[in-house]
């Protein structure tokens, strides 16, 4: 494509401040992923499929296509390798082996093999007047062999009340990716009858199914599944790329303003409000759906800040090149991580507030336990803190089967009782306010306005009827292996593997620079192992564990209701 005016002063401006504007990362990051792929192949010149895989972040192969493709096809004054020979080859080396491997058999069998067919289509569709009539076919067959075998699961579903997983059987997210693949694969091969049945699915995604605060629920509509959200909104941007339905747009504009304030300050999606991760990476997906609007922009630049060229995953790789291919060049506002202080509250009890450095991610989210799902997490996590130079300090991070950490429990009836039956969130510039009600109290979370250095929060304990056994707040603690831990008692401990249980703490724990005032009465446990869903078990690597600091709650019956039973304060300094 030509440059544009706007495109052109987009282009002077940031390299006047001395930083490349967009698209232009996506170029090199696409460049330094191919140089990878083609020193892989040159290394290897016999693996195939499953060879290439075995590596580390390079499971989704297939990806890799996309990178030199557009590069090849792709022009804009920012692509200095367009109609590059070399990018053309490497494209065409790795389609000749997704056919064979597909002719062996081998292809389809994968996990998520459509999100690869997805790649092979688009690079077939920008390439194919570079690669011959017979290459041309061959590839066509495979691709359209696999996007058929897509739509007799798209047509069952399509009536289902609700496109969630326990009507579909599957992830939204797939069932959009599947219909996506369809849409263009119908445009690109003259099937209209794919076209028609997924434009049905993809628009019911964007008017039916998504939420007013811009996500779509995997599990219900309570709450969303912050990283899977991107999955979901990739395939529905990609709807509108091919089918400019004007009525899908609203919901680009609705999942942009969910994302870009949902995000810590590292890129990663906070997690407190995920009901199936607790932990995620920046996302490449669906960055180009943000850059409709130039808050968007700006949001993508900021994401895309955080990738570098040595450490792409292919994952990474195929989906940055999307982006490039269908980015929307135009004027830029930054990003809400880059303001001083913004503060964002959804419809449903969730909110996050930036002040200084600091960042404070509130959920009041409730959703019935999936018990038979190791997938859906249990929302028993209310509160997390990030700071800007140190990190995630408090993760409210959800987990399942684990109520040890969950920000409140009590035992009744001899079941113990993890996660809230109300709750209501507050929130203003002078103090925010989470309340959380369970069977024989209830909290009230406050939050004041904090300094550069320092963040104060507060429990407010509330009983109501008979107390039960054992109830405790526990707060989930970001520490770090190898680094030492110190407390007001003058113990000092460099963390490990091995088991830490602190029951004097002195008022105080300091560790990886922040000091966080205590009540007397906590304790510390470390390494708690929280669950992997994808393990169905508990993680087994220290990057993930986690300190639980519980405090007991002193609930000493008397009166029904016993206003201010208890106040549990915290004291966070980060100098």
């Amino acid at each position: 494509m030509k440059a544009s005016p706007v495109m052109l002063c987009a282009l002077l401006a940031g390299a006047a401040a001395g930083e490349e504007p967009l698209p232009g990362p996506y170029f090199r990051l696409m460049e330094a992923g191919a140089a990878q792929v083609q020193a892989r192949f040159d290394a290897e010149p016999g693996a195939d499929l499953e060879k290439l895989e075995s590596r580390p972040g390079w499971r989704h192969f297939p990806y890799a296509i996309l990178a030199p493709a557009v590069l090849y096809a792709q022009q804009h004054p920012q692509n200095r390798r367009y109609r590059d020979p070399r990018m053309l080859e490497l494209a065409v080396r790795i389609g000749d082996l997704l056919a064979a491997e597909d002719e062996r058999g081998r292809y389809e069998p994968r996990l998520d093999s459509d999100w690869d067919t997805y790649m092979w289509l688009e690079a077939w569709r920008l390439l194919q007047p570079e690669l011959g009539e017979p290459r041309r076919q061959r590839w066509r067959r495979a691709i359209e062999k696999n996007i058929a075998l897509l739509v007799p699961g798209a047509i069952e579903r399509l009536d289902f009340p609700w496109y969630h997983s326990p009507f579909i059987g599957t992830s939204p997210n797939h069932y959009v990716q599947w219909c996506s693949v369809l849409h263009l694969g119908g445009l690109a091969f003259g099937k209209p009858e794919w076209v028609k049945l997924a434009a049905q699915v993809l628009r019911r995604f964007a008017l039916v199914e998504q939420s007013p605060d811009g996500y779509w629920g995997e599990h219900n509509h309570s709450g969303p599944t912050t990283g899977y959200n991107h999955l979901t909104l990739t395939g529905v941007a990609l709807y509108w790329e091919h089918s400019r339905d004007d009525a899908v747009l609203p919901a680009l504009r609705r999942s942009t303003d969910f994302h870009k304030n949902y995000t810590f300050l590292d890129g990663a999606p906070v997690d407190v409000i995920n009901d199936r991760n607790r932990h995620w990476g920046v996302s490449a997906w669906g960055q180009f759906a943000f850059s409709h609007f130039p808050d968007g922009r700006g949001y993508a630049a900021f994401l895309a800040r955080f990738f570098r060229p040595e450490a792409l995953t292919i994952d990474q790789l195929g989906r940055l090149s999307q982006d490039a291919l269908y980015y929307h060049e135009g004027p830029v506002e930054p990003a809400p991580q880059e303001a001083p202080r913004y503060a964002h509250q959804m419809s449903v009890p969730a909110g996050i507030r930036k002040a200084g450095p600091w960042q404070v991610a509130f959920s009041g989210l409730m959703s019935t336990q999936a018990i038979n799902s190791r997938f859906y997490l249990d929302r028993q996590g209310h509160l997390s803190v990030f700071h800007e130079k140190l990190g995630l300090i408090v993760t409210g991070a959800n987990s399942k089967r684990q109520p040890e950490l969950a920000t409140f429990s009590e035992k009744l009836l001899g079941q113990v009782v993890h996660m809230p039956i109300s709750t209501r969130l507050q929130m203003s510039e002078a103090q925010d306010r989470l309340s959380l009600a369970y069977n024989t109290f209830f909290s009230d979370l406050y939050v004041t306005a904090p300094s550069e250095s320092e963040l104060r929060f507060r429990f407010e304990v509330t009983g109501r009827g008979r107390p039960a056994e054992d109830p405790k707040l526990t707060l989930q603690l970001c520490l770090k292996a190898g680094e030492a831990l110190e407390t007001g008692s003058g113990k000092k401990t460099v963390l490990s593997a091995e088991r830490v249980e602190l029951g004097d703490l002195g008022g105080w724990i300091r560790h990886h620079g922040w000091t966080l005032q205590v009540d007397p009465a906590a304790r510390l446990a470390w390494p708690v192992y929280p669950h992997n869903p994808y393990a169905d078990g508990p993680e087994t690597g220290l990057d993930h564990a986690v300190g639980a600091l519980s405090v007991p709650l002193r609930l000493q019956g008397g009166r029904y209701i016993r206003p201010h039973e208890q106040e549990i304060r915290f004291v966070l300094s980060a100098p």
